[in-house]
């Protein structure tokens, strides 16, 4: 048996931890730039916003429903994360963390009343630190996302659920015919594994439901479809597929990209940001123990702004030697920058890609040309920049050609609503006044 856990609304609830007067009120978190809704209050969803509706669009609601938008806060959504995936693994001996709301959790050996002990991990959750969360549970990890999804919505759970508030789904507890009944009121393109292109094949082919997907002949779906596809079927018949991957596998390509807050004329803004995109790509590289070969740059103009001349391109830069080294990333990139870069645009956006990944210890040997980015001394400099950052803040530390630290860019991201980092900032410590 599995269980998914999954917060509700996790950007949202997160917020409301440490603004209790957003309880009741619709609420939207906001993308990058604030450019549209990342994250919605159910009072949100209840006005019709959809995921990904742009902010000008969704506006006037401030008016009208008194609808509040914050500016994405992720450093402080990571860290409650951090903070509930680690109560979460008290549900089982085996935890995968799936994505920044949800966990998986193995819970075979486990003895006792599952349900009773998924209702405690909730409310230790939610009394600890004030997330609420949906807990589904059954015998493979499609079948645990179903019953999460149930779990979360209490209108559709069967009368051995009288408890609505509980939002707890144990699959293992339904008869057959329960379980069916409860498929079968699920939209197929509402199953785990089923996007949006297949689950529109799949109603052409009159198969609407996640029970109709589930009576399916898997060895037909996977000639009709896919390797995929078939392994989803097979999960909802109750056979395990798919096990918890315990080490996430490691990227293959890892890129850092931006839109900026305002338009960007020169060339030394331009290489600013780009220090910036390559500085946290290499990062990112480190932490996944890799070597990139290649490092590509991009700079465009916003399609969106028909008055502006449109230009696009990007270039990819060959490293001589694979490495994770900030400087030698950074080289590349702004090398790829001169060659591409044409004054007389407004540019919107930039980014950086790395390319080529492989492990870190697969070394190429050869003749040193030049300063050895791989030698000791050089992973010394990058784990004195990593410890330094990530004790006193990121960009404590960082290379010249990226600007001044504190300096005001007006390349930088707009982020006018965002809330402090209440548990990741000293600065932003909620302030209690007798």
């Amino acid at each position: 048996m599995y269980a998914l856990i999954d917060g509700n609304n996790f950007y949202v609830s997160c917020e409301r931890v440490f603004r209790p007067s957003l309880n009741g009120r619709p609420v939207v978190v906001l993308s990058n730039n604030d450019g549209c809704a990342i994250a919605r209050s159910n009072e949100a969803k209840a006005l019709g916003i959809k995921m990904g509706a742009p902010w000008f669009q969704i506006r006037h609601f401030e008016e009208s429903d008194g609808l509040v938008a914050l500016s994405a806060n992720f450093a402080l959504y990571g860290d409650m994360s951090d903070r509930m995936m680690s109560l979460a693994a008290g549900l089982g001996h085996r935890q995968e963390v799936y994505s920044i709301d949800e966990s998986f959790v193995d819970l075979k050996g486990i003895r006792g009343d599952m349900t009773e002990r998924s209702r405690k991990i909730r409310y230790r959750i939610l009394k600890w630190i004030g997330i609420a969360c949906g807990i589904g549970i059954g015998p493979t990890k499609t079948l645990a996302k179903l019953a999460n999804h149930i779990a979360k919505t209490a209108e559709r759970k069967p009368g051995a659920y009288p408890d609505h508030h509980a939002q707890v789904c144990n699959l293992g507890e339904l008869e057959p015919g329960e379980l069916d009944a409860l498929m079968q009121g699920t939209a197929v393109d509402e199953v785990w594994g089923v996007g949006k292109r297949i689950g529109a094949q799949l109603k052409a082919e009159g198969i609407h439901t996640a029970l109709d997907l589930a009576r399916l002949d898997p060895n037909t779906v996977k000639r009709r479809w896919s390797i995929v596809l078939e392994r989803t079927v097979r999960e909802l018949q109750g056979t395990d597929c798919i096990g918890l991957d315990h080490e996430p596998a490691a990227k293959q390509q890892i890129a850092c990209t931006r839109s900026f807050g305002s338009a960007v004329l020169d060339l030394t803004a331009l290489q600013e940001a780009v220090t910036e995109f390559a500085s946290r790509a290499a990062l990112k590289l480190r932490d996944q123990s890799g070597h990139a070969g290649q490092v590509l740059t991009f700079i465009r103009t916003s399609p969106f702004r028909a008055q502006d001349e449109q230009y696009s391109r990007s270039i990819v830069v060959p490293l001589r030697r694979p490495s994770n080294d900030t400087r030698t990333i950074c080289h590349a990139a702004l090398l790829g920058l001169q060659a591409i870069f044409k004054p007389g645009f407004r540019y919107a956006k930039a980014g950086v890609m790395l390319l080529d990944l492989r492990p870190a210890g697969l070394i190429q040997q050869e003749l040193a040309l030049e300063e050895d980015a791989a030698d000791p001394g050089a992973r010394r400099l990058m784990q004195a920049l990593d410890s330094v950052n990530q004790r006193y803040g990121r960009g404590t530390l960082a290379l010249a050609c990226g600007g001044l630290a504190g300096e005001q860019q007006h390349w930088g991201m707009r982020q006018e609503r965002r809330t402090p980092g209440y548990t990741t900032d000293w600065g932003g410590l909620a302030l209690v006044r007798a």
